[in-house]
Order: structure tokens, then C-alpha cells, then sequence
């Protein structure tokens, strides 16, 4: 078996994999809008920071072509909406702002809105591209950090379907199974909207990977009862101290791994840390709908008035945080202090 593609751009037509219809169904929806591109993001059609920043790209790309203005300046002010606009879809993941930003950066000096637009459908697919790439270097690295590790814990998607293909968290996973390599998986729900048993069990099956669900809180037992060696999670905003913003119960593991002496990785993409910020206490945290949580499919779950309170993601602080995995090295703990230059500029290694 194999995981279908997750998001096509071909003949200049975005194409993405609904994560909605998953796992009981392949579907694929075409973006033709930008709008199309937003309601997409808002409402987890297509999800995983990596991905978040590829289909944003893509949505300034097709908006571009839409325009009717001739002068770069007018051209300029309008895809500064648009930016604006896709910048809003969701607050957390810094893949969004970085790629939207790179897109930006790329028509800077352009003299035509002719170049502008073939600009930034190149740069899209480069976007796209090098993170295909980024994530298979990030997977090596993953199976080099876990070496000696085959049961392991995990939390969200942070998978093929999350990125351009092998994902961040689930990277090693998927070229561990293409080695012959074997690990036993145990996979978190990850409630309220069910992205470890609809996502990630149904991927890591597809590449033949023994997975095992859970519910979120199992969590503990299920360390101590099956012997689990790590935790690994994705990312969604990584501070310059190395705390960390990935899906909400992400922190209830960390504090696990700390209890159970076991090692808590973090795998990430360079384009995930957000150097503008010091700590995690600066990250936005998205609060979701009540109904993800009082309803369940289509079904009222709790009370007519019940108060709810939703946030997406969590913080972890660095100092639970073992090593951060990334496609330039692995980045442990006694280096977080140094993790601006650790990181540098994009295509520079990391020494560790």
C-alpha cells in the first residue's frame, strides 16, 4: 500500500487530499480560489504546519493570476490582502507566515505583474519541493536519534499528509519501513477531532508500520504496561529557547517521558522555529470551536449551554523537551541556548 499524494499542483491547478473523508475515504478537493484555499485550512481539510504553508503559498500563487490590475503597484497592494487575508486562517503554525512571507520577499523588486505572477507559482513549487526533500533528511536524522528505540509513543498527524510526503514525527516510520526496519507504534487519538486514530493509525498502516491506538488518556498505562522507549511529536511553532507549540496534549506526554525517565523528541523543519520570539509564553494559542468538543458526529455530547473551553495546542517548555530533530541535525537539550545560530540560514548544517 501507499499514502496518496496530499497536495498536487498540476497545470496550474491545486489539487489537495480532504483529510475530512479520512480514513473512510480518498477524496480530493480542488482549490480554485483563494477563498477555497482559506475555508481549506480553517476547517483542517488540510492540516499539519508543513502542508498549512505549502497550500498557502499555492493560494497567493492562484490569487495572483486572478487580478485584472497592469500596474505593479496596484498588483502589490492586492496581493498584500490576500496575504493578510491567508495570514488569518490560523494563528499557531509559523509555516503559514513563513511561507507566505518567502512568497512576499520573492516580487519584492519585480518591474511587471506578468513576472510577479510566474515568480510566485515558481516559488510555490519550490516551497514545495525542498520540503519533500527537507522532511526525508529530517527522517534520517529521526532513525539515527532512535537508534536503539523500537516502541514508541506519538500524538497527532505529524505525517505525509501533514507535509509534502514522509511528514516530521512519523518520517522515520515511514523510511524505517522502506529499510526493513521495525518499530511498534502506539498512537494517541488525540481528541477532540480524532487526528491520531483517523490520520495517523490509517497512514502508518499504508506503509505496513505496526501501530496501536490509544486514547489520549491511556497515556500514562500504556508507557509503563508496554514498555514504551520514547515519545516523539511534531511542531507546529518552536521558540528560540526550544519551547515548543504542537496539538494540545502534546505537554501531558512530555510531563509522561519526564516521569517515566524515557526520552521526549521533537521533530520539526527548520521552518518551524520562530526566532522572533523568545519563549513559548509569546506563541498564539488557537482556540477552536465548542462544538469539536460538545458534539461528536453530528451528535450533541454534552449539555444544551455547556461552557466550553477548546484550545488546539499546547506549550512545552524546553526543559522537558530531550533533543529537536530537524532536517539540518539533531539539536540536543544542553544546545537550545544556542539554537539561532544552530539553525543560521536555510541549506547551512548543523554541527552536533
Amino acid at each position: 500500500m501507499s499514502i496518496p499524494t496530499p497536495i498536487i499542483w498540476e497545470n496550474g491547478q491545486l489539487t489537495i487530499l480532504n483529510q475530512h473523508k479520512l480514513p473512510n475515504e480518498i477524496d480530493y478537493a480542488a482549490l480554485e480560489t483563494i477563498e477555497d484555499v482559506y475555508e481549506s485550512i480553517v476547517t483542517l481539510k488540510v492540516r499539519g504546519a508543513p502542508a498549512i504553508g505549502i497550500t498557502a503559498a499555492y493560494g497567493l500563487a492562484i490569487a495572483s493570476r486572478k487580478y485584472k490590475e497592469q500596474n505593479i503597484a496596484s498588483f502589490h497592494l492586492r496581493l498584500h490582502e490576500d496575504y493578510l487575508y491567508l495570514a488569518g486562517s490560523r494563528p499557531t503554525a509559523v509555516n503559514l507566515f513563513w511561507a507566505l512571507d518567502r512568497m512576499m520577499g520573492k516580487i519584492e523588486n519585480v518591474e511587471s505583474v506578468n513576472e510577479a505572477i510566474y515568480l510566485l507559482e515558481a516559488e510555490a513549487i519550490s516551497i514545495h519541493q525542498e520540503d519533500e526533500a527537507s522532511c526525508k533528511r529530517l527522517g534520517l536524522n529521526a532513525l539515527e536519534a532512535l537508534a536503539n528505540v523500537k516502541k514508541i509513543m506519538t500524538i497527532c498527524n505529524a505525517g505525509t499528509i501533514a507535509t509534502a510526503k514522509y511528514g516530521t514525527a512519523l518520517a522515520p516510520f515511514h523510511l524505517g519501513a522502506e529499510q526493513g526496519r521495525e518499530f511498534e507504534v502506539y498512537a494517541c487519538e488525540t481528541r477532540p477531532v480524532f487526528q491520531g486514530s483517523r490520520l495517523t493509525v490509517w497512514e502508518l498502516q499504508q506503509s505496513g508500520v505496526d501501530v496501536t491506538l490509544i486514547t489520549d488518556s491511556m497515556a500514562a498505562h500504556t508507557i509503563h504496561a508496554k514498555g514504551i522507549e520514547a515519545i516523539i511529536v511534531g511542531a507546529d511553532r518552536i521558540a528560540t529557547n526550544g519551547d515548543t507549540a504542537n496539538k494540545i496534549g502534546t505537554l501531558n506526554l512530555a510531563i509522561l517521558a519526564k516521569q517515566f525517565g524515557i526520552a521526549f523528541y521533537v521533530a520539526a523543519p527548520s521552518t518551524t522555529f520562530d526566532l522572533t520570539i523568545e519563549s513559548g509564553a509569546e506563541i498564539p494559542i488557537e482556540e477552536r470551536k465548542e462544538e469539536e468538543i460538545t458534539t461528536f458526529a453530528g451528535r450533541r455530547i454534552a449539555p444544551e449551554g455547556t461552557k466550553v473551553f477548546n484550545p488546539a495546542f499546547d506549550v512545552t517548555p524546553s526543559e522537558l523537551i530531550t533533543a529537536i530533530i530537524t532536517e539540518k541535525g539533531i539539536i540536543y537539550k544542553q544546545d537550545f541556548s544556542n539554537i539561532s545560530s544552530l539553525i543560521g540560514k536555510a541549506g547551512e548544517e548543523v554541527e552536533s
